[in-house]
Parts: structure tokens; C-alpha cells; sequence
């Protein structure tokens, strides 16, 4: 397993921070996404979009935890696999694509725990 400096997931939740709130604005105002049949697609899509956020912070308290790098790579990999999908599903308006998001779900839930123990 790579050994990272703690601190290196507090720029990993900056940069993953700037694209959360541009995929957020893009997904608001994406006029494909707001066509009334693409409802189902842009929930989705904002559904990772939250998700994306609420778990960056979740990165900013990773180095206080007793094994950040496990704690941050699992955090890091449910965000690309749980968020991803769910952004997928609405850009590609294809459900197909959220196949991965219990997987991610399943990362973010691992790396909570990482919190705890």
C-alpha cells in the first residue's frame, strides 16, 4: 500500500471540491438535464453531486484519523465509483452506468468505519 503524507487528502478534497461544485452548476443549469423527461437522469445526477460534497469534507477530517491513508483511500475510491456512476447515469441518461454505485457506497461506508476503529 502507497504511504501518503495525511495532509496530501486535505488537496485531494480541494481540487475534488472545485469539480464538485462545477459538475453542481453543470447539472443545474445543463439544459439537456432539465428536459421533462430527464428528470429521473438529473436526480441522479444531483444525488451524486451531494454526495460528492458531503464526502470531501468527510476527506478534510481524514488526517485525524489512526490510518489516514486507508481512511482517504477508501473515501477517495466510494466518491469515484458511488458519485461517478451517479454522474454517469445523468450525462449519459443510461441507468446502465449506476451498476458501480453500491460499490462506492460500500467504500464510503468502509472508510467511515475507519473512523471509528
Amino acid at each position: 500500500m502507497l504511504h501518503f503524507s495525511p495532509t496530501v487528502f486535505h488537496k485531494i478534497a480541494g481540487v475534488s471540491g472545485v469539480l464538485a461544485i462545477a459538475l453542481g452548476a453543470y447539472g443545474s443549469h445543463a439544459s439537456f438535464l432539465n428536459e421533462e423527461d430527464a428528470k429521473k437522469y438529473k436526480e441522479s445526477f444531483m444525488t451524486g453531486n451531494l454526495y460528492h460534497h458531503l464526502h470531501n469534507l468527510v476527506l478534510l477530517a481524514v488526517p485525524f484519523t489512526k490510518r489516514p491513508n486507508l481512511a482517504g483511500s477508501l473515501i477517495c475510491t466510494g466518491i469515484l465509483l458511488f458519485s461517478g456512476s451517479c454522474y454517469l447515469v445523468g450525462l449519459k441518461k443510461d441507468r446502465s452506468y449506476g451498476k458501480l454505485a453500491p460499490y462506492g457506497a460500500y467504500f464510503l461506508m468502509a472508510g467511515w468505519l475507519t473512523f471509528a476503529f
